[in-house]
């Protein structure tokens, strides 16, 4: 036997043990499908542990740093007076109340519009215009944020289009300030609302709503009790979205706020400007602090499944 020959032998002797071995593992995981779905989900568990929750974690730890007044450095040493600052000093409890008030307006503003164009959507329209009005709706997604809300910021200067809009009445348009953020966010999030409604309606029926009719019951009373009922965990699913890019947004506030202030132009001011991460991280928790609330009180609802 020559030495190719004993080297072909000899690799295919291995390939033979290594296919053998993969079958054996192959079996393994097959009669143990806990184990496989643990394989699968290493991967993307480990990601969220040490991307996500590691994130978390280092910032709560830092939120209990300090900062030397001299020099700037961070002082890793464990304090509670960035969180005693935030709850004794009535500028960030107006801040925080006001950040979570106009989220909750942009919500409430959010619902009010999606509502019947996602109810038209699924159904009323044919499909032809179903699929032309999703594709118009998740259109403005692909914009890029800045240009949205300088567009809004163009549109509500003094001066600007909507004041020529309504001059002729004898009106002026809001100006810069809460009631501009309120319409900005509310025209930035929209889509994140209407589309969970439209799919929490898809599934809704038609023959309940033929039933509810033929049974007698008014508009009303049948969005009541039929329409309602089936849309609200899709509209808190909705909300979630909308809530939460709210609360955390400084940009559009910076932009159209006029001298308002949000909870995350307090955590840019004290990372870019006074250069405070300590006292940064902690305001950065608030939100958390907040959504977390938001979550365990809406997860009886069924809308984290209609995420």
């Amino acid at each position: 036997m020559t030495l190719a020959d004993q080297a072909t032998g000899t690799t295919g002797a291995r390939g033979g043990r290594v296919a053998a071995a993969r079958r054996r593992v192959a079996g393994q995981l097959h009669r143990r499908p806990r184990v496989r779905l643990s394989v699968l989900l290493s991967a993307p568990l480990l990601w969220l542990v040490v991307a996500y929750l590691g994130s978390l974690a280092a910032l709560f730890a830092a939120a209990f740093w300090t900062t030397n007044v001299f020099t700037g450095d961070v002082v890793k040493t464990y304090t509670t007076q960035n969180f005693h600052d935030l709850l004794t000093m009535g500028v960030y409890r107006t801040i925080t109340l006001r950040s979570v008030l106009i989220a909750v307006a942009v919500t409430v503003v959010d619902v009010v519009i999606a509502f019947p164009m996602a109810f038209y959507m699924a159904k009323v329209a044919s499909p032809r215009a179903r699929r032309r009005l999703v594709i118009a709706i998740m259109t403005p997604l692909w914009a890029g944020y800045l240009v949205k809300a300088y567009a809004w910021r163009v549109l509500l200067a003094t001066g600007g289009p909507i004041d020529w809009v309504l001059d002729p009445f004898g009106l002026h348009g809001p100006g810069y300030g809460v009631p501009a953020t309120v319409m900005t966010l509310s025209y930035l999030w929209l889509p994140y609302m209407i589309l969970p409604i439209y799919a929490g309606l898809e599934r809704l029926p038609d023959s309940l709503l033929d039933a509810a009719g033929d049974l007698g019951a008014r508009s009303f009373r049948t969005f009541r009790t039929v329409v309602w009922p089936t849309a609200f965990p899709a509209v808190v699913a909705g909300s979630i979205f909308t809530f939460s890019l709210s609360l955390g947004d400084y940009i559009t506030v910076k932009l159209v706020g006029g001298k308002s202030q949000m909870i995350g132009n307090v955590v840019y001011d004290n990372v870019g400007v006074a250069g405070n991460l300590p006292f940064a991280a902690a305001v950065a928790t608030v939100p958390v602090a907040v959504m977390v609330v938001y979550l365990l009180a809406v997860r009886r609802t069924g809308a984290l499944e209609n995420l």
